[in-house]
């Protein structure tokens, strides 16, 4: 679809014929999701769905970087309290640290960051603690 369209042609017709002949070359034929049901079909129609379904498919946010360095940071936490192992629960705190040395050393814009670095080796001893139980011993 990368020749111009010809004078004295519709552009209506122009774009019909290259569709037409698209179809006839097979082009349509095995297209992702072809005889499936759409998603979502009973959600009333936002005409930005294309929009909203392109950010999340790239991973585009709509916060200001500060927010989305506190909910990478929730996130963190969470991630680390439910580690299946001490060495997993250092690498999420420490990934999620060096991110927010960076932003204490340049503060990104929006609102205040509010956050600290994260004491690993505390969240790690408490991860221990829960995992030992009250007696001590595993």
């Amino acid at each position: 679809m990368t020749e111009r369209k010809p004078p004295g042609v519709s552009f209506e017709s122009f774009v019909d014929k290259q569709i037409r002949e698209a179809a006839e070359r097979g082009e349509f034929d095995r297209l992702k999701g072809f005889g499936k049901p759409l998603e979502n079909d009973t959600a009333p129609y936002d005409e930005l769905w294309w929009v909203k379904q392109k950010m999340h498919t790239e991973g585009a946010s709509v916060l200001p970087p500060s927010l989305t360095l506190r909910k990478q940071a929730e996130d963190a936490a969470e991630a680390a309290r439910a580690a299946v192992s001490e060495t997993q629960l250092r690498r999420i705190l420490g990934e999620i640290n060096t991110k927010i040395a960076a932003a204490l050393a340049r503060p990104p814009a929006g609102p205040p960051l509010n956050l600290t670095l994260f004491d690993v080796d505390a969240m790690a001893a408490r991860w221990r603690a829960e995992r030992t139980g009250p007696s001590g011993a595993s």
